[in-house]
């Protein structure tokens, strides 16, 4: 039977963001601005708090320019990669606050011993 646990998934998103720190804010922007809202103040460690969607806090995405305003959105948690489940429910957040022009769901492709050997 083929199953898709422990599959990590991750999310390319394109905006008009000319460096990963820009990029980084504008996906953590609108969780802060909702999280000062609900709690009336916001402090760093509170990243490891926000809970974006069931299962993914805002504190374990990292963000990695590709090209020029391609960017990848993936966990950097080795013990919390984004299942398939997860990666698209972040996608659907991402562009319910419409901070990417394009958000894509992709597989991390994993390098098997064959591909290696080459």
């Amino acid at each position: 039977m083929n199953t898709q646990r422990g599959r990590e998934y991750y999310l390319i998103v394109e905006g008009s963001y000319l460096t990963e720190v820009e990029a980084e804010h504008a996906l953590r922007d609108p969780f802060i601005e909702d999280w000062v809202e609900q709690t009336g103040r916001f402090r760093i460690h509170n990243l490891q708090e926000m809970e974006i969607v069931p299962g993914v806090v805002l504190g374990v995405l990292g963000v990695v320019m590709l090209d020029d305003g391609v960017f990848e959105i993936a966990s950097t948690d080795p013990q919390r990669p984004l299942t398939e489940h997860k990666a698209k429910a972040v996608a659907e957040a991402l562009r319910r606050y419409d901070m990417f022009d394009v958000v894509d769901v992709e597989l991390r492709e994993e390098i098997g011993d064959e591909e290696i050997a080459g």
